[in-house]
């Protein structure tokens, strides 16, 4: 596995990846807008983790405000590290930003919210949307 930062020509991938996966669908294409992936892409914190087969997740980071935007790993490829190195190397970048804490969201009962409470992320309340506002102290 490598982790590299994510390049405009990773973009079809990224987008397969993101609607390849079984829980959290994107079902309104409209919230993620071509504008923020772009921003991301310039400004944020934006990985991609590959194999030999290609991108197989990414994660997006926010520098300005320590929050994780986005984190994927295609279904099939799970169990293999790709979101635990994604998730760490975005939380390394936030901490040299000068973050001491990030936060995100998911929804409740998902196994992305298993993943993030396994590794030390707080519950802290629901979003607007219902999802679960997580935290986690760097």
């Amino acid at each position: 596995m490598r982790l590299r930062a994510a390049l405009p020509e990773d973009l079809p991938r990224i987008h397969d990846v993101r609607n390849g996966t079984a829980e959290n669908r994107l079902d309104n294409p409209a919230l993620v807008t071509p504008e923020e992936v772009q921003w991301y892409l310039r400004e944020g914190v934006f990985l991609v983790a590959e194999d030999e087969d290609g991108v197989q997740g990414f994660t997006c980071a926010n520098p300005q405000t320590g929050y994780v935007w986005a984190l994927f790993v295609i279904d099939g490829k799970h169990g293999r590290g790709f979101g635990t190195a994604l998730l760490d190397a975005a939380l390394r970048r936030l901490r040299e930003a000068g973050h001491r804490q990030s936060f995100l969201t998911t929804g409740a009962g998902t196994r992305a919210a298993d993943f993030y409470a396994a590794r030390g992320w707080r519950a802290m309340g629901r979003a607007y949307n219902g999802e679960i506002v997580y935290r986690l102290w760097l």
